[in-house]
């Protein structure tokens, strides 16, 4: 077995029908979603467990080249609905990021960013058991969905910890884990995010995920409503949130460069 010296985050918000631009950006159709899947399987890539991505980020568990860690942030009820079947049928796990006071009902931070002033409805407990009965994990992706950089460190505390103890009590289990609404975090938010008992955390950065990756800052590839399957395919090729093939020309074009021993202006390569 050819064993991954590297891993792949993908995030995915919500699935579902689209109704404007922004819309787009942030929720993929579900026969695009399956499109996804089917691609990354046909590249002999697999999803790997949260709890085996963390195994393997700690040295403990070799997993094989092509795993990659498939996450959803929010807890949209389309994710249930249109994914979940999807994934259930590949035999592949995913863990999504709740927010936990707002569970059953809609996306009241995202009235204010959509054009449309459109919410959608999130997972309720019902759903919630069900998906964990297919191999589905939950964590916190805080009580309200806030920016954490622009709280108070009481604010903080209660955001993060306060969701912890919200989820542990609705589960029945420990949850060590945490995305970083909107991606934002600083020092301060990053120590509050281990004070509150949280393990590890989520952001937004692209790239792939080594070993020596900082627990608090794991990387993950944004995947978009715009994307094909070829287009993910790239993103998760290379590492980068840009699937176009003009990524691709450069990407070769500076390694063509490299090995005629040619220099960019401006560079160190």
């Amino acid at each position: 077995m050819s064993v991954a010296r590297r891993i792949p985050v993908l995030m995915y918000h919500r699935v579902g029908a689209t109704h404007n631009d922004w819309e787009r950006r942030y929720c993929v159709p579900p026969s695009l979603f399956a499109g996804h899947m089917q691609k990354l399987a046909a590249r002999g890539m697999c999803a790997c467990s949260l709890d085996d991505f963390f195994a393997w980020l700690a040295g403990d568990k070799e997993l094989p080249e092509g795993s990659f860690l498939l996450t959803f942030d929010d807890g949209f009820l389309g994710v249930c609905e249109h994914a979940a079947p999807v994934l259930r049928e590949m035999n592949w796990p995913a863990t999504v990021f709740l927010v936990s006071q707002l569970i059953g009902k809609e996306d009241e931070w995202c009235r204010s960013h959509n054009p449309s002033g459109a919410s959608y409805p999130l997972m309720a407990k019902e759903q919630i058991e069900a998906m964990r009965g297919m191999g589905f994990t939950f964590h916190s992706h805080t009580r309200l969905h806030p920016d954490l950089t622009t709280l108070s460190d009481a604010q903080l505390a209660d955001e993060l910890a306060g969701s912890r103890q919200d989820l542990q009590a609705l589960l029945d289990e420990p949850i060590p884990y945490l995305a970083y609404p909107y991606g934002r975090y600083d020092e301060r938010v990053l120590k509050a995010a281990q004070a509150a008992g949280y393990q590890a955390a989520f952001s937004v950065q692209p790239g792939f995920n080594r070993r020596d990756v900082h627990p608090y800052r794991i990387r993950r590839l944004d995947v978009f409503g715009t994307d094909t399957p070829a287009m993910l395919a790239r993103k998760v090729f290379f590492g980068s949130n840009d699937g176009s093939w003009r990524q691709t020309l450069n990407y070769y074009g500076e390694r063509v460069k490299s090995r005629l021993g040619l220099r960019t202006e401006g560079t160190n390569q």
